[in-house]
């Protein structure tokens, strides 16, 4: 049987509106269930809308129907100089509780889950502050056609695994990671509630029965939105449905660019066009990346004449036979010209005795 605490609607609103920073680490809602959350869909970011937003990744949230997903999307921060640490679901002691995100100087604790796009499970690898402006890795972030001026790159090799779409820490088959010392010093730092766009953006989520997960069985159709609340137009991104090997023939490999860090096709492009960042797992092919075969080094029997042996040894020379030099036959007699035929003897004339 599953358990389900909410805080009262009017409550939950007063704690989300407060504009005053919060205290702690955790803003949470005041939720815990006993069923595990779905895993991660599969999604492809939607293009920054603007310079200044930063990306908030999507998750499952809980409600009177279950669970349902709130779309990724991005967001402008509250004040310069603050970063996004994602909520993540925990389990502990038979329930799973929800541990909300917040806004602070320093990525804290997100469970190790790895919600892709630079949160791998540990810090954030997508953007950073400098001067007061918040410059992009051209590596992780989709701009589109938005022109963006303060940019960097770095690559940010994702961990496949089978675990890379789990949407939990703890409990069976939950992510095992814990706080490091410097999240754990994160933790008693002063944080920002979400905003109040990203409230409305998770009731419109929590209001749409099609995000719920007993309909779209993990696969939303809005995963993603280029600007919270706005869950139609160019901007929605659906997300597209896990690979199995029956389908390909080949390994699957769960997470990444999702909620969980899959390769985005095509570029992430930078302020001076399209740049392509790949990252190669081991016995694959990039389609359209040219294979370069190493070359082949064949070790030649040593001369025994004392010569230097080359490098890499010439293709092997068989010394041809020369035609074997058979003595002329002579030639054939000519064919006996055809025996007349017999003619019969002359008969012998009489010569009388005179």
């Amino acid at each position: 049987m599953r358990r389900l605490h909410l805080i009262t609607p009017l409550l939950l609103g007063f704690a989300f509106a407060a504009p005053v920073p919060a205290a702690h680490a955790q803003i949470g809602i005041g939720l815990s269930i006993t069923i595990a959350p779905p895993i991660l869909p599969i999604y492809i970011q939607p293009a920054l809308p603007a310079p200044g937003y930063i990306w908030t990744p999507g998750y499952w949230a809980y409600g009177p129907d279950g669970y349902y997903w709130v779309p990724g999307t991005w967001v402008q921060p509250p004040v310069v100089g603050v970063l996004w640490t994602p909520g993540y679901w925990g389990w502990n002691n038979g329930i799973y509780a929800w541990n909300g995100g917040y806004w602070g100087p320093h990525i804290g604790f997100y469970g190790g889950v790895n919600y892709g796009f630079g949160y791998g499970g540990v810090g954030y690898q997508g953007g950073r502050w400098n001067n007061g402006v918040f410059a992009y890795n051209s590596g992780v972030n989709n701009f589109g056609g938005t022109h963006i001026t303060n940019v960097y790159n770095e690559t940010v090799v994702n961990n496949y695994s089978s675990s890379s779409r789990v949407a939990f820490n703890g409990g069976t088959g939950g992510v095992t990671a814990q706080p490091t010392a410097q999240e754990q010093a994160t933790a008693h730092e002063q944080h920002v509630a979400p905003t109040a766009l990203q409230t409305q953006h998770e009731q419109t989520a929590a209001s749409n029965p099609a995000l719920r997960a007993s309909v779209n069985h993990g696969t939303p159709a809005i995963a993603a939105t280029s600007r919270p609340n706005e869950f139609t137009g160019r901007g929605v991104v659906a997300a597209r449905p896990a690979v199995t090997p029956a389908a390909t023939g080949a390994p699957v490999h769960p997470g990444g660019g999702t909620g969980a860090a899959i390769a985005r096709p095509g570029a992430a492009p930078t302020a001076h066009g399209p740049t392509t960042t790949t990252t190669a797992r081991p016995g694959t092919v990039t389609p359209g990346t040219q294979v370069q075969h190493p070359a082949t080094t064949v070790t030649p029997h040593p001369a025994t004449s004392g010569a230097t042996t080359p490098a890499v040894a010439p293709a092997t020379q068989h010394p041809v036979a020369p035609a074997a030099q058979h003595p002329a036959a002579p030639p054939h007699p000519a064919a006996p010209p055809p025996k007349p035929a017999p003619q019969p003897a002359p008969k012998e004339e009489e010569h009388k005795q005179p």
